[in-house]
């Protein structure tokens, strides 16, 4: 049976990955800066307290663990709430010591990168690439240190491939979302694009159902990566059902002169992650709008 470390444990997509890949029947150990407590517990997981940020915890807790894959989840999500520095920091350190103890544990790495890091979601001026769509190609130019520490983070998982030979899979995510979660329909409904401040992943997001199928897809033995490969996760289509191309001009004032969309796609290309891993999303907005009776 398989042993699979993640970090990162108590956060929503953590928490997810944890109950799916127990109830597949890996052996799951699940790491945060806390224990859940007791009643919170699942009594096939094994729990443990460690901060990242410190490496010698870091490198004792998977060596103890021996895990055959390390999902590293954990992370400041984003720049807004917290001193730059510190989501900086955080990030690339924690980042590091997961990723070099996991290689030379000869643990398969995975993690979550973010679509931040090509510079569009906190940038301080409107901006957009000079191509669409989007796909691992496209130059990563954060301003932010959020975005940065994903440039950051994947230069050192990819770092660690090398040292330790193992191969390792950074999953650049969209927006996630949890199933019932409002904000997608508040945010479609009260849309205007004569109003609408500018949307730096262009109204992407993704299912934490299909993040999790591809954290399933990455750290299966049977998915050859040689290497580090990036890859991005993101929802077929925007999250407003309306013309992407025609949404972006609308509200940005102006549209790249590549611009290769059709209808309501995303921007982002996840062509990759169908040929490397297997993996297209299964989960849309719209499955929701079905269920609850909305209409369009």
């Amino acid at each position: 049976m398989d042993t699979v470390l993640i970090t990162g444990s108590a956060g929503g997509v953590g928490a997810w990955t944890v109950d799916a890949l127990s109830d597949a029947g890996r052996e799951v150990v699940a790491v945060d800066r806390e224990t859940p407590p007791t009643d919170d517990r699942r009594d096939d997981v094994d729990y443990v307290a460690a901060d990242l940020t410190d490496y010698g915890e870091t490198r004792q807790v998977v060596d103890a663990a021996a895990p055959d894959a390390v999902v590293h989840l954990a992370a400041i999500p984003h720049p807004e709430d917290h001193a730059g520095s510190r989501v900086f920091a955080n990030n690339v350190e924690s980042a590091y010591n997961v990723f070099d103890a996991a290689g030379a544990a000869g643990a398969r790495i995975v993690w979550a990168s973010s679509e931040s890091l090509y510079g569009t979601v906190f940038a301080e001026d409107d901006w957009l690439p000079d191509s669409l769509p989007i796909d691992e190609e496209t130059p990563t130019e954060p301003e932010d240190p959020y975005g940065l520490s994903k440039v950051v983070g994947e230069e050192v998982a990819a770092a660690a491939a090398r040292r330790h030979g193992v191969p390792a899979v950074s999953l650049r995510l969209s927006w996630v979302t949890l199933p019932g979660d409002e904000r997608r329909r508040e945010a479609r409904e009260t849309f205007d694009p004569a109003t609408a401040e500018p949307s730096g992943n262009c109204w992407s997001s993704v299912d934490v159902r299909d993040v999790v199928s591809a954290i399933e897809a990455a750290i299966d033995p049977e998915t050859e990566v040689d290497g580090h490969e990036a890859v991005l996760i993101v929802s077929a289509e925007n999250f407003l059902g309306r013309d992407t191309a025609a949404t972006i001009e609308a509200v940005h004032g102006d549209r790249p002169a590549d611009c290769d969309l059709d209808g309501d796609e995303s921007v982002f290309d996840c062509s990759k992650a169908k040929r490397l891993l297997g993996w297209e999303p299964a989960h849309s907005w719209r499955d929701e709008v079905e269920t609850d009776g909305e209409s369009d």
